[in-house]
């Protein structure tokens, strides 16, 4: 099955790239609710599916043992910009398992905020595991093992014991199974899963309702969420989509990226749960698509269906600040959610 082209790239009036993809959204009990292209096809979820693999930080009672709150179960969430608030809250999180830097297995790279990558490369430092946007959910890792006793080195390891709970948490949140013969190794080093875009979906409508979850779970999810959308800075940082996107209506909207062209939402108080896949793996589409995803599902409401499209369909700049052409959704996206 070939997915539409649902987003395109325009210099000046001439169509010059177009991203294919597949969207698919569910309620809580799995009810496709729309959908486009192939959502069946395995996908690896990558960072977007951070909210659930936090599950264990805070059903275990770590993130209550070292006193949590909405910026910490934010990071724990995250895939940050590397600013100077991230790195230190990564490192404040560690401190207070009696950790450092040194115990994080997730590698070093440069922040993703361009100004703060000048500054630290013009001070003459190195990047660091805490600059790495997956720090704060290894800390959660982190964190989890030493409130259970388990040995922290070698935590981000296929078949660790911290790395099973996530599995066994994707697993059973999303409906599909997480087997080996689609497992590959993220970007962060911990295992990852390819699953079908609409599991990926239904995975994030039941983090937004609860549905089919034993108590503690969803208070768990919704605890996650709810951070999330409190603190949406340390899920992203500085201009980022994803804090752009849930400032747009505080406490009401919870979305994250994933690499190669993924991104989720939820809705809690529509019971919703939203998977974007650009086959491409091109961050520009997925953002214009799951921002007009969420226009479209806001429609009734004018002024946030505005900012939202105004997101999805924008302008692009050269270096001198000269507008060029638009990153634009395809009516393949926008008027099949009309209608």
């Amino acid at each position: 099955m070939s997915n539409p082209v649902l987003v395109e790239v325009f210099r000046g009036e001439t169509s010059e790239s177009r991203h294919r993809g597949a969207v698919v959204v569910t309620d809580g009990d799995g009810k496709v609710v729309f959908s486009l292209g192939d959502i069946e096809r395995p996908t690896f979820p990558r960072s977007a599916i951070k909210a659930i693999q936090a599950l264990p930080l805070v059903e275990s009672g770590a993130a209550d043992a070292y006193g949590f709150g909405n910026e910490e179960l934010a990071m724990a969430c995250a895939s940050h910009s590397g600013e100077q608030l991230h790195v230190a809250k990564a490192g404040e999180m560690l401190s207070r398992a009696g950790l450092d830097s040194t115990a994080l297995e997730c590698g070093s790279h440069w922040p993703f905020e361009q100004s703060v990558l000048i500054d630290l490369a013009r001070s003459g430092q190195q990047p660091t595991p805490l600059h790495n946007n997956c720090s704060g959910k290894h800390a959660g890792f982190l964190c989890t093992c030493k409130h259970l006793g388990i040995e922290t080195q070698g935590y981000s390891a296929l078949g660790s014991p911290e790395q099973d709970m996530v599995r066994d948490a994707m697993e059973s949140v999303t409906g599909a199974a997480h087997t080996l013969d689609h497992c590959g190794t993220d970007g962060c080093s911990i295992p990852t899963y390819a699953i079908p875009l609409r599991n990926l979906a239904h995975g994030f409508a039941r983090m937004a309702t609860g549905t089919g979850f034993e108590p503690r779970r969803a208070q768990a999810a919704k605890r996650l969420l709810d951070a999330a959308m409190a603190a949406p800075f340390y899920v992203a940082g500085t201009g980022r989509a994803c804090t752009k996107l849930m400032e747009m209506a505080p406490g009401r909207i919870f979305v994250k990226t994933g690499a190669e062209g993924v991104f989720v939402g939820a809705l809690p108080e529509l019971g919703l749960g939203i998977a974007v896949k650009c086959d491409d793996g091109t961050t520009r589409a997925s953002e214009a698509i799951i921002a007009t995803v969420l226009a479209r599902i806001y429609r009734n409401e004018s002024e946030l269906e505005s900012k939202l499209d105004r997101f999805a369909d924008r302008e692009m700049r050269n270096w001198n600040g000269v507008t060029f052409g638009v990153v634009s959704p395809t009516p393949a996206l926008t008027d099949a959610m009309i209608n």
